[in-house]
């Protein structure tokens, strides 16, 4: 049963990884899918290509969530080719993990930028744009558990978005909008694995209840249930989504 059919989702930064992932799993489950992208054009279109391969729908759209104006022309895109715009997902974000005392002005503004303005230029967005009975899924992080050093501007920015989730899902609840925010933990893609030695992430694996990170996948069966209309009785919660690790 596809549970997403005929529904119009856009995913931020969804050109790889785990937006890639969720990309993917929307389309499976029948969804229209808007992958946007930043810079990795090449890799979106990658993207799209296997959900169309597979049976799906999908279109990339580039846009830079940190620019408002950019934002702006992914929504009326989106609305222009589909029609409308049902379920919104966050994911576009970056870290940069640096001790407090070496953080960078530039260090500190980009993540916020990107991380807060981003989600918040697309909520704004959303609260005209996105249709009636809509959802938006925003992505937090597991790291605003746990205090983990070289973690602060980072940390900082995805407790911003878990406020600003909380909040605007009283302001559009009218509409029956629910807005939620996620918390994935480690997990397995190349972004994170990357120039990682193989015993610093067996020990982020054990930090969990089944000793190991997660999968792109695990994420994007969460992200796919709170898009459905089974989940619209859930709003303004944050969902960690870790294996226990916090």
């Amino acid at each position: 049963m596809k549970t997403l059919s005929q529904k119009v989702i856009l995913v931020t930064g969804a050109s790889r990884g785990i937006g890639a992932a969720i990309a993917h799993k929307l389309a499976s489950q029948g969804a229209k899918v808007i992958v946007n992208y930043a810079g990795g054009k090449d890799a979106a279109a990658e993207t799209v290509n296997s959900i169309i391969s597979k049976g799906g729908e999908a279109i990339a759209l580039q846009a830079d969530v940190s620019k408002a104006d950019e934002v702006k022309a992914l929504f009326d895109n989106a609305i222009a080719h589909y029609g409308r715009i049902d379920v919104l997902v966050n994911n576009a974000g970056i870290m940069i993990t640096k001790l407090i005392k070496d953080t960078t002005d530039e260090d500190f503004t980009r993540q916020f930028d990107i991380n807060v303005r981003g989600t918040f230029n697309t909520m704004r967005e959303a609260a005209a744009k996105l249709a009636d009975k809509g959802s938006i899924i925003n992505f937090s992080s597991t790291t605003t558990r746990v205090m983990m050093p070289t973690y602060g501007t980072y940390v900082a920015t995805k407790a911003a978005v878990e406020q600003l989730t909380r909040v605007f899902a009283k302001e559009v609840g009218a509409r029956g909008i629910n807005v939620n925010s996620v918390s994935p933990g480690p997990t397995n893609t190349e972004l994170f694995t990357k120039g990682k030695p193989q015993e610093v992430i067996d020990r982020l694996a054990s930090l969990s209840a089944f000793n190991r990170i997660g999968e792109p996948e695990d994420i994007a069966q969460v992200v796919a249930f709170l898009a459905g209309d089974e989940a619209k009785w859930i709003s303004a919660q944050n969902l960690g989504i870790n294996g226990g690790m916090a």
